[in-house]
């Protein structure tokens, strides 16, 4: 009995999968059925007409091929824009685990343009290093900006990435004693929760700071000035990945409470002017920073690409005829490798100079203007590696400032989805479903131990160079692979200049 019940319960199951399989077959044809017809009907994509069905592969393939390349198929530093062997520096910084390496590096030094330190046969002893030396931003503001940090969190705006990792910057930030750029997307309360420095960015549609007609509002600017976090402004010329295009944030990413911060509308395009309206030479430049400085009390300076240059001679020629008092504080100069969440491919691919160039150009035409001590030059673009910004230093960069550095050490993996609020990991996403990953207290360590680690990595590079702290770096103390073959120090590559009489 018990036998004759289970096979008949046995035959039951077995008639019920073949059923079911009848049905899934039967509905798995229909389906390609269904795609056979819309790709021989439709006249879009010559692949799928052809090739209807099987020709779905390739669109699949090519997608995937972004993510096979960077775990199976890139070698370790022939990816871009990051290659492999960065992006692990930065995340076992950040989690504050071991860096070494064993057996030898994979740097390879031949290619030209690759930079090498110069290390010193009495290298300085850790008792003979000093703390970092603290620079003063500023000096004719009411209220100038003392800090020691090296390495700072460029512009990111609210909207642009998601509220658990600007929380985690910012509480990561001020662990690590340095401040936090808030891109041009304005002044949200998470920026401040955190209690960092700030340097709020005005960008070209003045986000945060703009009256109802769009205009630079001096009420504005009183109300993010009198939050005492808020250190210095930074007027946004142009950006690295899009030099002469203006911010964009997809219509996806405006939710009503950044639509509120920004002063526009919600689900729109948020889509900045090419540059600011009402700055139209070096007058007008200097107009705009000397408002801004009047009206908060703080050091204000500008952001720029350097592509064509001779606006930069004229800006300081204005300045020695008006005095040093009326220039700007500082410079933010963003090489064209630089990044960003969305940008025309021909804008990030072929416009403005690369940091190599334009950052060593600028350091020398403040010098022989005799600005040099005056502004201070804040670098960007693409230095997220200790030896990275130990090059800028050697250069004469007084500050280095990372965006995509810090998103690393967020647990960015270079998935490439910024601009379609999809990004895995919730950085630069405003969907609850990935947002639930980041955490920020967690994340907001890992933002101060990679600080923590760089500034000791660049301390190394000093001390292996017999300078005690890493602001002596100077540019004979690394040299670069020329066309030959050879390398040469860095400061007969780009000669120091004499500041001017003047």
């Amino acid at each position: 009995m018990i036998k004759e019940f289970t096979g008949t319960w046995v035959f039951s199951v077995l008639e019920a999968l073949s059923i079911l399989f009848v049905f899934v077959l039967g509905l798995a044809l229909l389906v390609v059925v269904g795609m056979y017809v819309a790709d021989v009907t439709q006249s879009k994509q010559a692949i799928r007409r052809n090739y209807p069905v099987v020709g779905r592969f390739r669109y699949i393939f090519e997608h995937m091929g972004e993510f096979f390349r960077q775990y199976f198929f890139a070698m370790d530093r022939e990816e871009l824009p990051f290659n492999r062997a960065e992006r692990s520096w930065v995340y076992r910084a950040a989690k504050n685990v071991d860096s070494t390496t064993a057996f030898g590096s994979t740097r390879d030094l031949r290619p030209t343009g690759s930079v090498f330190f110069v290390n010193c046969p009495y290298p300085t002893l850790g008792e003979d290093a000093v703390p970092t030396k603290a620079v003063t931003i500023g000096p004719y503001c009411d209220k100038p900006y003392t800090t020691d940090s090296l390495i700072n969190v460029s512009g990111m705006s609210y909207g642009a990435l998601s509220i658990p990792a600007v929380r985690a910057l910012s509480n990561g930030a001020r662990k690590a004693g340095c401040w936090m750029n808030t891109g041009e997307g304005g002044l949200s309360p998470y920026h401040l929760e955190g209690g960092a420095d700030i340097v709020f960015q005005i960008g070209t549609a003045k986000f945060g700071v703009r009256d109802l007609d769009g205009n630079l509002s001096d009420d504005k600017l009183k109300e993010v000035a009198a939050h005492e976090q808020v250190k210095m402004f930074e007027l946004k010329l142009s950006q690295g990945a899009k030099p002469g295009k203006g911010g964009i944030l997809p219509g996806a990413k405006v939710t009503e409470e950044i639509a509120g911060i920004r002063g526009i509308q919600v689900g729109e395009d948020a889509l900045s002017p090419n540059r600011h309206p009402d700055i139209n030479n070096a007058d007008d430049l200097l107009a705009m920073i000397e408002r801004v400085r009047k009206t908060t009390g703080k050091p204000v300076g500008f952001k720029t690409v350097i592509g064509a240059y001779g606006w930069l001679d004229n800006l300081f020629e204005e300045i020695a005829k008006r005095g040093p008092e009326c220039a700007p504080d500082f410079i933010t100069v963003d090489g064209a490798d630089g990044g960003t969440g969305a940008a025309p491919t021909s804008l990030i691919d072929y416009m403005g100079l690369p940091l190599q160039e334009s950052l060593p150009m600028l350091v020398d035409m403040l010098k022989r203007h005799g600005l040099r001590d005056r502004v201070k030059v804040i670098s960007s673009g693409k230095l997220i590696t200790p030896a990275n910004v130990a090059w800028a230093l050697c250069v004469g960069a007084d500050f280095v400032v990372s965006a995509r550095g810090f998103m690393f050490s967020l647990g960015c993996i270079q998935a490439l989805q910024c601009n379609k609020n999809t990004c895995p990991t919730g950085i630069t996403t405003h969907d609850p479903k990935f947002q639930k990953g980041l955490n920020p207290a967690e994340k907001s360590e890992r933002v101060a131990s990679y600080v923590k680690n760089m500034k000791y990595e660049v301390g190394i590079i000093a001390h292996s160079c017999g300078v005690k702290e890493p602001r002596g770096l100077k540019r004979f103390h690394a040299r670069m692979v020329t066309a030959d073959g050879k390398s040469v120090p860095l400061d007969e590559l780009y000669p120091d200049v004499e500041a001017s009489a003047s």
